[in-house]
């Protein structure tokens, strides 16, 4: 059964007043500009390492104290409109190919579907947990890939097929639903290992085929939620954020290595969903503490082995050049 305002104010009322402050028709000038910043620093990341601004964006959102299906709503909205400036985009500039998009994006619609249905049919907090752990998961994967794994795939010749794409998409999309991101952690690494698709198609494709999921998601969410429960000033918001911040993506990604801000959005979406995973188990005071500590402390193990391997590769490329 569809959930409606009265079931957030019966179940979970102090979470719902939280987010209609923050998302209702009577957001403020402060808390606007404070949610379109949310939406640039993720298409920051997301211009740069082609993933991540689902992950990014929700994990703001939760932590601001949204309800999970309401941040995963207004973070799918807002991407209808990014995916399709970034789709087109890459397709102008032939990083699409349409065969591999048709496979991966129909089924990838279908599993954001299913996925928008379920989170909008769970208890928020009781799915709170589970979204954040999720999230830590996909956090310390891309932590892992750039800093530890360098990032980069032998690319060799031939084409990816229906009985990978399939299964691929239909999985992408359902956990990018539930998660309110991870689209492009799990199918641009996928699609990257399997070593048959130029890094820039793999992108373009990934991008353009994630507007048909950020689209189904939505349409998810509008069916099985309550409208009055969106708040269109936070999509507005974070769309907002996302145009400014493309241009300015393109520019920074000329300079930053990629590697480093794959590492710090890992680590920054591990620390910010770690926190609700240590009260859901109980764990506070110094225990807690301590598992901070232990957090930031392979951070920053983990900034230094990139800055390293950056320096290293540099003097390589020198040395070559001399």
């Amino acid at each position: 059964m569809p959930l409606d305002k009265t079931y957030f104010v019966r179940r979970i009322p102090n979470v719902y007043l939280i987010s209609r402050q923050t998302l209702g028709a009577d957001v403020g000038l402060q808390r606007f500009f404070l949610l379109a910043l949310f939406g640039l620093v993720a298409q920051l990341i997301d211009g740069s390492l082609g993933m991540a601004y689902g992950l990014t964006s929700t994990t703001l959102l939760l932590a601001a104290g949204l309800v999970p299906a309401v941040a995963s709503a207004s973070v799918h909205l807002a991407e209808v409109g990014t995916t399709l400036a970034s789709g087109t985009a890459h397709w102008k500039l032939g990083n699409t190919d349409w065969k591999a998009v048709r496979w991966l994006a129909l089924p990838g619609g279908v599993g954001a579907f299913a996925g928008a249905t379920l989170l909008s049919n769970v208890d928020g907090e009781a799915a709170r947990p589970w979204i954040s752990l999720f999230l830590v998961v996909l956090g310390a994967y891309v932590l892992v890939r750039f800093a530890f794994l360098g990032g980069s795939v032998q690319v060799r010749a031939g084409s990816l097929r229906m009985p990978l794409l399939v299964p691929l998409g239909l999985a992408a999309g359902f956990l990018d639903a539930v998660g309110g991101g991870g689209w492009g952690p799990i199918s641009t690494p996928t699609l990257l290992a399997s070593g048959r698709m130029a890094p820039r198609k793999v992108i373009g494709t990934v991008d353009t085929s994630e507007f048909v999921v950020a689209l189904c998601a939505s349409v998810g969410f509008l069916i099985s939620l309550d409208f009055s429960v969106f708040a269109l000033p936070v999509v507005g918001a974070l769309l907002l954020g996302g145009v400014v911040a493309a241009p300015i993506a393109a520019w920074l990604v000329r300079w930053l290595h990629p590697r480093i801000l794959g590492a710090a959005v890992g680590g920054l979406i591990v620390l910010t969903n770690g926190r609700t995973l240590l009260n859901s188990i109980g764990l506070e005071g110094n225990p807690q503490l301590a598992a901070y500590g232990a957090l930031i402390a392979v951070w920053c193990i983990a900034i230094a082995v990139v800055v390293r391997a950056i320096r290293l590769e540099r003097h390589q490329t020198v040395a070559a050049a001399v």
